[in-house]
């Protein structure tokens, strides 16, 4: 049997496909690290400015009601092993904020990224911005629709319900814009497109709200910050990660 030099290996085939396969995903990595940094970056500074104010005059509401309904016997202190560790107010939890917020950058832009060049399809800096209005609407604004974003203090259902209709809606919006937009299959896929859409919807958010403690126009407030600063980040990073993308990512028109 003729052994195997170097050169032949780099000449097979199928070690040319797997090089191939690390190349990308090393740039699709690189892609979602810069973009989601700075994005993410961007996305901290907006909220610092915007929406901590709003949690604080929210937390002040949600402190004076849980004195209000507090017992007039002292509640057992919780031991070490049950207390629950928060960050410290002023330069722990701000940085552990900023790193919270860019991490999460990171993997939305590697999500975003490695979904488009899987769907084989060239990316540049106006596609880019197509690809960051679809998170946008998958990640923002269709699940505001039904759950708006909520400050401290404003009761809502229960938190697991409403974690599994915001990952259903966001999953539902993001395959029926890839049928809609995406596909060229005729009208029935479009048609199947459009049920997937509205059918987090038609089934509906779920809802438990009792009496606020937090007055509408603070409320009002959030959710407008919330949903503009999101709104930034999400056309930033788009924007930037095709920019990027098409600079150092090959992709293949789809089929």
């Amino acid at each position: 049997m003729p052994r195997m030099t170097a050169a032949t290996l780099r000449a097979s085939p199928a070690i040319r496909r797997w090089s191939n396969a690390v190349a990308q995903f090393r740039k699709i990595m690189w892609v979602a690290l810069i973009s989601g940094s700075i994005s993410g970056l961007v996305l901290f500074a907006l909220q610092h400015l915007t929406i901590h104010p709003i949690i604080q005059s929210a937390e002040i509401y949600e402190a004076r009601a849980e004195q209000s309904h507090a017992p007039e016997e002292p509640a057992p202190t919780d031991s070490p092993r049950n207390a629950s560790w928060e960050p410290a107010e002023g330069w722990q939890r701000i940085s552990l904020t900023a790193l919270s917020t860019v991490l999460t950058g990171i993997g939305f832009a590697a999500l975003l990224f490695g979904l488009a060049t899987l769907w084989s399809a060239p990316m540049s800096t106006m596609r880019g911005l197509r690809w960051g209005l679809a998170g946008l609407a998958c990640f923002v604004l269709a699940p505001s629709l039904g759950l708006p974003p909520e400050p401290p203090g404003m009761m809502a259902a229960d938190l697991q319900s409403r974690q599994l209709w915001w990952l259903a809606t966001a999953a539902a919006t993001a395959g029926g814009l890839l049928l809609l937009g995406e596909c060229k299959q005729g009208w029935l896929v479009r048609i199947a497109g459009l049920i997937v859409l509205v059918l987090p919807h038609v089934i509906g958010a779920p809802h438990d709200i009792q009496n606020q403690i937090v007055p509408d126009d603070l409320i009002r407030q959030f959710q407008i910050a919330s949903i503009t600063t999101n709104a930034v980040f999400w056309l930033l990073l788009g924007t930037l990660g095709g920019y990027l993308s098409a600079r150092w990512i090959k992709t293949h028109p789809a089929s």
